[in-house]
């Protein structure tokens, strides 16, 4: 493409981040470079500048600045099979139909790549490409060390369907935690505003006033399940919003850190040293995922705890044997 070209958002990408939408059509353009020519505003939406995060809709039109063959093909990227990672996901999968996967995603497994990571379910879902050869696409994410139901689509078309039921909040997303304390009161909705900022370890997500400068408005329902007197308690989480790290840092705000969170709990700190006996790894699990599918019918699949909660849930006495995921769940009493 030796010129400037303009080229029209279809139905099927709508909804689509901009980054996304670039690297579906011009693979071969890294990131930086993409970053550089919306920055230079090279790259517009409707004659507008825009972040590399915009969200798309269908019709708007796209500003394409020149692009040389070897750097930016319009061909599709070259899927990369193995079957050990198709195996590894297959094994992993709790509901699957005509449009979407669940998955329990393990504790410690990245969804996607960055810096120094290697293998992730982003990469891996190469490995399991529908009828056309199309991989399928994450909807919507978890941290590398919070486990449980990962929703993620077999066509762009329904990841786009799918993000907008995400966006629109009609998801319903229950987590299980481990904290280190009781929260008071037991029951009661998190508020506030959080943002990324500097500390002396690098950056990371706190709570700030509203008016900081990236400061997005964040909730969380929750309530106490359980506890094990005043050192640890079963938190069942409901986030309503959808922020970075969001559920660690309302807990922290809270006073009571999720479990072996490294960044957000600094156990040295809270002068005491858990019991042996422990699972090791943060203690943060996406339980539950309720969402009405394309056909009208709602899908509620529930996830089971990793080794490490488990062992952790034995050694405190917590019994999740108890609730029933559909019918008694613990946010339901």
């Amino acid at each position: 493409m030796s010129g400037v070209a303009q080229k029209t958002i279809t139905e099927d990408e709508d909804g689509m981040r901009l980054d996304r939408w670039f690297g579906l059509h011009f693979p071969q353009v890294k990131f930086g470079r993409l970053q550089k020519m919306i920055r230079t505003g090279q790259v517009r939406v409707d004659k507008g500048r825009v972040k590399t995060s915009t969200r798309l809709t269908s019709g708007q039109i796209v500003r394409i600045p020149p692009i040389d063959k070897d750097d930016g093909a319009s061909k599709p990227a070259k899927i990369r099979f193995s079957e050990t990672d198709a195996n590894f996901l297959r094994q992993r999968i709790l509901y699957e139909d005509d449009d979407v996967i669940v998955l329990n995603k393990p504790h410690g497994l990245a969804v996607q790549g960055g810096s120094g990571t290697a293998r992730h379910i982003d990469g891996m879902l190469k490995s399991l490409p529908n009828k056309k050869g199309e991989a399928p696409r994450l909807v919507h994410r978890l941290d590398r060390d919070t486990s449980g139901c990962l929703l993620v689509a077999k066509t762009r078309a329904v990841a786009s369907h799918f993000g907008g039921v995400f966006r629109s909040r009609s998801a319903r997303k229950i987590y299980w935690a481990i904290v280190a304390g009781v929260p008071s009161p037991n029951q009661g909705t998190i508020s506030c505003f959080v943002a990324r900022v500097s500390t002396r370890d690098g950056e990371q997500m706190a709570v700030v006033e509203k008016g900081y400068k990236g400061a997005q408005h964040s909730m969380t329902h929750y309530s106490v399940t359980d506890n094990a007197g005043q050192k640890f308690s079963w938190v069942t989480l409901k986030p309503v919003t959808g922020r970075t790290h969001q559920l660690r840092v309302h807990m922290m705000n809270l006073g009571t850190p999720i479990l072996d969170d490294p960044r957000y709990c600094d156990m040295e700190n809270w002068n005491w040293q858990p019991p042996e006996g422990l699972g090791s790894g943060l203690h943060l699990h996406a339980r539950r995922l309720a969402i009405p599918l394309r056909d009208g019918s709602q899908l509620d699949i529930s996830a089971p705890l990793p080794p490490h909660m488990i062992k952790s849930f034995d050694m405190l006495g917590f019994d999740a044997k108890r609730y029933d995921a559909k019918n008694d769940d613990p946010e339901d009493v």
